[in-house]
């Protein structure tokens, strides 16, 4: 069984065989928040069972990512989104989805950060640090756009450090989405138990 706490009910009666499933956020209409959490939960522990991994030790998060969260400065933007992910182990699969971004993601190929990172990939990045703080990059995440070019869905499978997981478990692990407009980010959110 797979079930979303936060929805308060079973989404699957039998282990998602895919072992990558993507997201697909809305091109239109409303950001059904509950049920865009569900469906990045549901995407993030399905590898998870598939590969074997018991429901229960199975440990999920959630980031409400919102321009408040960004810092130093929150930026004016409409742009909202939202991650889950699932933990089994030290083995973080994580799924999101955005939307309403400003302007177009930031290319860090031809707007490259000082120094130079190469491992960062996409405008979509997991970093680690407090609420109040930005700190150290830590994964980026796979980026797939909508037909908007201002939404889509975001995908990543890490294996944490040690040190990583204790942030995870200590609320030290933070989402951030940058964009052409807003290059110091426009969304954040930090991982929560779910």
């Amino acid at each position: 069984l797979l079930y979303s706490p936060l929805a308060g009910r079973v989404l699957a009666q039998t282990p998602l065989a895919a072992s990558k499933i993507a997201v697909i956020a809305p091109a239109s209409g409303s950001f059904a928040v509950g049920a865009q959490i569900d469906a990045n939960l549901a995407a993030a522990t399905a590898p998870l069972l598939a590969q074997g991994a018991s429901s229960g030790s199975i440990v999920t998060y959630v980031a409400m990512l919102s321009p408040q969260n960004v810092v130093p400065n929150s930026p004016m933007t409409n742009a909202r989104g939202v991650v889950g992910a699932a933990l089994a182990g030290d083995r973080l699969v994580v799924r999101g989805s955005f939307r309403e971004l400003s302007s177009a993601m930031r290319n860090y190929a031809t707007d490259p950060v000082d120094p130079p990172n190469p491992n960062i990939t996409s405008a979509f990045h997991i970093h680690r640090g407090s609420a109040s703080e930005n700190g150290p990059f830590q994964y980026a995440l796979d980026v797939t756009m909508n037909d908007t070019g201002l939404g889509g869905s975001a995908m990543g499978d890490y294996t944490l450090t040690p040190e990583q997981l204790q942030a995870l478990q200590n609320g030290m692990l933070y989402v951030d989405l940058h964009t052409t407009r807003n290059r110091g980010g426009e969304l954040r959110g930090i991982l929560m138990p779910a």
